[in-house]
């Protein structure tokens, strides 16, 4: 079941070992129980550039920091354009020129082809009985030339943070009470940021990495900022997700797999990732749901 809960202190008899032989950029320590966020000292809270003066965006920039919903109008529009020719006699041209644009819902998912930053790996039946990715949705955070990165969205841990006994994340252990993922079988601790309103003052901080638009994610070195962010109330701690842990794959590799019928690659919308879809269960059946009927809208 999906919704079993995860203890980082145990490990699994049974791994497919997904890792590559050049791994993302991320510091190497030993697998260890707990996050391991160091936090970063106070002199480095300088890192966060907030309250700065806004540049101002062109309409092109803006389309283009959010790509990722004008293509999913695009499919919603190909489904509409694909499902109307099989019920009238009227021409595409003419189809078009009738129907209004579908209009996108807050959450929405279809396939791609190949696996890009900031798509889902939603784990197909070839996975059953691999206790590790069974079932999983793996976010990818990074896709370079070499290597690949994500984590496990829906694999809760039992545990929060300061239950772990894990390296001192800041001085007033501001996210100990925060729940744990258990992220992936490569050690490191990693975290996501998703402001539920304005997501300015993560942007412009510099110090975190945009998945897609609305979503950041971080690791220890950016913890320190993270923390102060939340002390002054520009982010809320609520929207905090943080992981044990990663997935990590040489990018052809990653490839392989996806062509062997291992992973369904899914583009969504941030709102399907979001913490209340992760915490509550059920993502995997969700995002399956979603892009099983083919709805985009």
């Amino acid at each position: 079941m999906e919704a079993s809960c995860f203890s980082p202190s145990k490990y699994f008899s049974k791994i497919l070992y997904l890792a590559p032989s050049l791994k993302p950029k991320i510091s190497k320590q030993k697998r260890r129980i707990g996050l391991g966020l160091t936090g970063a000292p106070s002199s480095s809270i300088t890192c966060c550039s907030v309250g700065g003066e806004s540049t101002g965006e062109s309409a092109d920039s803006i389309i283009q920091s959010d790509w990722r919903s004008f293509r999913a109008k695009l499919v919603a529009s190909e489904h509409v354009l694909n499902h109307t020719s099989l019920t009238t006699p009227l021409s595409a041209e003419l189809v078009n020129q009738t129907l209004p644009p579908p209009k996108l819902s807050n959450k929405w998912a279809h396939s791609l082809h190949e696996p890009e930053k900031g798509c889902l790996l939603v784990a197909t039946d070839k996975l059953d009985g691999v206790h590790i990715f069974e079932r999983t949705v793996i976010l990818l955070l990074s896709m370079g030339p070499l290597s690949a990165m994500g984590v496990i969205l829906n694999r809760p841990s039992l545990m929060s943070i300061k239950e772990t006994r894990s390296v001192i994340l800041d001085a007033a252990s501001t996210f100990s009470s925060r729940p744990l993922f258990f992220g992936g079988p490569l050690e490191d601790g990693i975290f996501l940021v998703g402001p539920e309103e304005n997501d300015g003052d993560i942007g412009k901080s510099g110090v975190f990495e945009e998945v897609m638009k609305g979503l950041y994610y971080g690791t220890k070195e950016s913890v320190g900022c993270a923390s102060e962010m939340v002390k002054r109330d520009m982010v809320g701690i609520q929207e905090f997700r943080f992981f044990d842990g990663y997935c990590g794959w040489a990018t052809e590799k990653l490839r392989e797999e996806v062509r062997a019928g291992f992973w369904r690659v899914v583009a969504c919308s941030p709102s399907v990732i979001g913490p209340a879809s992760t915490e509550q269960g059920g993502l995997w059946e969700e995002v399956l749901g979603l892009v099983g009927e083919r709805k985009v809208w």
